[in-house]
């Protein structure tokens, strides 16, 4: 009977899969089933080529014309660089750690992949917000708006999002503080091959706040605000518009057309970035009050939703404007496509 559980028992063990099976102490892989291990490698693929392609479009499209050399497009285009970056130097990793349940790469390099996604995340989550800055300086005082926004303004803040960021994430990461009393619980869960970025629970709320629900306050705020202000100019512009207009219909875009679109657009940036963050930065929170009893699976599910921002980003802050779409089209065309007769198309 003995020798049968401990015959039962190795068969159970060889079918555990090991990240390091030479280690006594490595980790085990994950399991899936092959069908689905295939799907979601490919579907993490066309997400990251995706994030990765439409953002140099994006760049691509911003450095090429001179006539979108504006600050508002220098916040974008930067913008496209570090969502690129995450999408090179971040989400390939993180797809291998979670399909796989492994980190390869060793203990030093996982330092750095954590303190890279959280600076690049942070990065972007930032330039949104100051997107939203510069569009509520664009549309709420437009007189002083060329004078206080500038490239070089725009240009500084840009270098401080940067450093505060790195300083941040890397900061974090590297003095350990975000697990100070969470040795026990490390020591439980340690092996060889496991990268997990955790927080206890006074910096899962740190960090939070700082990337997600202040710049996110200051989103919605500027944001409800200046779909305010752009009702009361399509108000007037509409009045104004039936003193002028004559008895004959014109096809002309209304105000309230505009307003619609507007209000529309500034739905989409909203909802996309509140759906792509939302639940990881709750879940980042509430995790360690609930014992960390969220499942990993769940947890790097939430960490691809808001990867999704990145990849969105190109298309709501490109393709939704007209400018932007006919730019793409020259570009597409000319250096893509090869068309000779591109170059007649005006921007």
């Amino acid at each position: 009977m003995e020798a049968f559980i401990m015959n039962k028992n190795e068969t159970d063990l060889d079918k555990v899969l090991f990240c390091f099976p030479q280690q006594l102490d490595s980790c085990p892989r994950v399991r899936r089933f092959l069908l689905l291990r295939v799907t979601m490698y490919l579907s993490m693929m066309a997400t990251i080529l995706t994030t990765v392609f439409g953002n140099m479009l994006v760049i691509i499209t911003i450095s090429h014309f001179k006539q979108l050399h504006s600050p508002t497009n220098l916040i974008i285009m930067s913008l496209g660089v570090v969502d690129c970056l995450l999408g090179c130097l971040v989400m390939p990793f993180s797809m291998v750690r979670w399909l796989e349940g492994c980190w390869f790469l060793g203990e030093i390099f996982c330092h750095i992949h954590s303190s890279l996604d959280m600076t690049l995340s942070i990065v972007s989550i930032l330039h949104l917000c100051l997107v939203s800055i510069d569009r509520y300086l664009a549309i709420c005082e437009p007189l002083n708006y060329k004078m206080k926004v500038t490239n070089g303004t725009v240009a500084v803040c840009i270098a401080l999002i940067w450093l505060f960021s790195f300083t941040f994430s890397f900061g974090v990461v590297l003095s350990n503080v975000n697990i100070t009393d969470l040795e026990n619980l490390l020591m439980q869960k340690s092996c060889v091959g496991n990268c997990a970025l955790i927080f206890n629970r006074q910096w899962g709320v740190v960090v939070s706040l700082v990337a997600f629900f202040i710049p996110g306050t200051i989103m919605s705020s500027l944001y409800l605000k200046i779909f305010h202000v752009a009702r009361k100019q399509a108000k007037v512009m509409s009045e104004r518009m039936a003193v002028r207009q004559s008895s004959c219909e014109t096809k002309i875009h209304s105000p309230e057309q505009r307003e619609r679109k507007a209000a529309k657009t500034l739905g989409i940036v909203m909802g996309i970035f509140l759906l792509c963050w939302l639940p990881f930065f709750i879940t980042t929170i509430t995790d360690p009050f609930l014992d960390f009893s969220t499942p990993v699976d769940v947890f790097d599910a939430l960490v691809w939703f808001g990867y999704l921002n990145s990849t969105f980003n190109p298309l709501v802050y490109g393709f939704f404007y007209p400018r932007f779409q006919r730019a793409f089209k020259i570009i597409i065309s000319k250096y893509i496509l090869h068309l000779s007769n591109s170059r007649h198309l005006i921007l």
